[in-house]
């Protein structure tokens, strides 16, 4: 019940900011959004997109899944995601798209290291067959590394998986194409509350916001 609580609390701060005392924004918002951005992130409850952001309702038109993950465009492609892209592209005709891995990723955890599930469905590891073949490339090519450093590599390059399968969405890649649509891959790391973005051009993630300077111990 005390979750129930915080969470009606949070709704009545909500109503007295948006509804109240800043009440322009919900009264343009109520003929329609004109969100510029796409950002496609995690279900991870550690990783809220608005919050992460700073955004405010009408700024971000947000899909979220399992790692991030945007599937091929494919006949079997998973409607959901795919669907939800189509009308943010087609539709709301957005300027850029946001995909935002996470460190610690759980999903990206079940696909390095499957495991059987003892239950009637396994809807996780179906999902997370989109990342299976940057899973095998890492487990391949660092095979001699650590399991963590594994699944790190794994995030990233997930990241840049679900950047090449954006483009084979014909319509996303003619509006990149002429110059209307961009396309971003950031990282948020829990551990050190940075935030990377993928450089193509030094084919590397660089830190976009650092990590804050570590606490000096009191006692030095």
């Amino acid at each position: 019940m005390e979750d129930i609580e915080k969470f009606i609390n949070g709704f009545s701060r909500f109503q007295q900011q948006y509804f109240q005392d800043s009440q322009a924004l919900f009264d343009s918002l109520r003929e329609g959004q004109r969100p510029s951005t796409l950002l496609i992130g995690c279900c991870d409850s550690r990783v809220d997109p608005m919050l992460l952001t700073g955004s405010d309702p009408g700024d971000l038109f947000v899909v979220r899944n399992i790692a991030n993950l945007v599937p091929a465009c494919t006949p079997t492609a998973s409607a959901g995601v795919s669907s939800a892209i189509e009308f943010a592209v087609c539709e709301l005709e957005v300027e850029r798209i946001i995909i935002l891995g996470h460190a610690r990723c759980g999903g990206i955890r079940a696909v390095m290291s499957p495991r059987k599930v003892e239950r009637e469905t396994d809807f996780v590891n179906q999902w997370m067959r989109v990342a299976e073949p940057v899973a095998e490339r890492v487990r391949r090519d660092l095979a001699h590394r650590s399991s963590a450093e594994q699944h790190h590599a794994c995030e990233l390059a997930s990241i840049l998986l679900s950047l090449d399968n954006l483009m084979t969405y014909p319509w996303l890649k003619r509006r990149v194409e002429q110059g209307l649509l961009k396309l971003h891959g950031w990282y948020f790391d829990l551990e050190k509350g940075a935030l990377m973005a993928y450089s193509a051009r030094q084919h590397a993630f660089l830190p976009l916001v650092g990590s804050l300077p570590e606490r000096q111990d009191a006692a030095a």
